[in-house]
Parts: C-alpha cells; sequence; structure tokens
C-alpha cells in the first residue's frame, strides 16, 4: 500500500512538474555510496557499495527546480561482536548487504549554471537482504527506510558530477526495540544527460 502511494505521488509529481516546467531532462547515473548503519549491534565505520538508476531535471525558473531520481544502492555493513547476545539467532562478525530502490526528490537551487545545490527526502524500499541474514535472522530490517539528503552538483555540458550525504530519519530494526537502527552515508556521482 505505501509502495504504491509513493509511487503514485512520484509519477504525479513529475507529469505536473514537466507539462509546467521551463525545462526537462532525462539521464543516467552511477556512483559509489560509502554506507554505515548506526546502532550498537553493526561495527562503525563506511563499507562500499555501489549506487545505479536515473534522473530527471525539471526546471521551474532559472534558479530552482526538482531533479526525482530512481536508484538501486546498494549498502553494505558487518554485525558488531555483541550482536548475537542480543539478538537470537543473528551471528556476530556477519557481512551484510543490503539492496534499496530509492526514490529521492530533492529541490534543486542554481546559484549559477554550472552547480545545483540539492535537498530534499528520499523513500527506500528494500528488495533483499544478505543471504545470512536472512537465513540467521529472519527479516531483521523494515522493509521502508525514509531519509533526508543534501549535496551539490557540477553540471558540465552534457555531464553531472555530485557528491551527496544522506541520513536515514526512521528505525529499521524490525526484530525488537533493543537497539535503534539508521542509515547513513556518502554517495559520489557521475551522470550523463540523455534527453
Amino acid at each position: 500500500m505505501k509502495k504504491s502511494i509513493i509511487f503514485s505521488l512520484a509519477l504525479v509529481i513529475i507529469s505536473v512538474a514537466s507539462v509546467n516546467a521551463q525545462g526537462f531532462q532525462l539521464g543516467i547515473k552511477g556512483g559509489v555510496n560509502a554506507t554505515q548503519i548506526d546502532g550498537r549491534s553493526f561495527e562503525q565505520g563506511y563499507r562500499y557499495g555501489y549506487a545505479l538508476g536515473g534522473f530527471a531535471e525539471i526546471n521551474f525558473t532559472k534558479h530552482f527546480g526538482i531533479q526525482p531520481e530512481v536508484l538501486w544502492n546498494e549498502y553494505q555493513t558487518r554485525t558488531a561482536t555483541s550482536i548475537g547476545g542480543a539478538y537470537d539467532g543473528l551471528s556476530n562478525n556477519s557481512d551484510i548487504n543490503l539492496n534499496y530502490l530509492t526514490i529521492p526528490i530533492l529541490l534543486a537551487f542554481k546559484p549559477a549554471k554550472f552547480l545545483t545545490i540539492h535537498l530534499g527526502p528520499q523513500f527506500g524500499y528494500l528488495i533483499n537482504e544478505s543471504q545470512t541474514l536472512i537465513t540467521n535472522g529472519k527479516d531483521a530490517f523494515k522493509k521502508g527506510d525514509f531519509s533526508m539528503v543534501g549535496g551539490a552538483q557540477l553540471n558540465l555540458a552534457w555531464f553531472k558530477f555530485g557528491a551527496r550525504y544522506f541520513i536515514g530519519l526512521n528505525n529499521l530494526d524490525d526484530v525488537g526495540q533493543m537497539d535503534n537502527w539508521k542509515n547513513k552515508g556518502v554517495q559520489v556521482y557521475v551522470g550523463i544527460r540523455i534527453i
């Protein structure tokens, strides 16, 4: 239900905005994620994954617009040595890969033609958990993730180079109330405009 509402809302925003926009562009992008999950159950420190997807730029004026995206993100982490004592069935020092389909809907502010500042929400849906965690932990993570995103992007002709920081706002722990798990990380990316 929540997925269909988020998807419908995103489609309506993109459709209405593209009709009224002063400029509309589409592109593809890919990059590297450095992420961690905050909480006593996980080792602190960033681990690397990837991001792939597409974006649209919808400009309302010369300086303002929105940039909705659809991305496949891989987040990686490792359980701490204390997780086995806190949660039955979860293994100590296990690598975890989380694959999310994320939809950031970012306000785009362009103080100059070559620079865009982004800020906005990101909705994420967990596609699959690490196979080890499914076997041992049985759906330890909630399916939905809500984050705030901020960053900057350089616009050089058809190419986009950017970096952003995101921080999760909701607890991902679906096992119990013993810990508070939240995603956070940095993404560095390269994009190319195709339309």
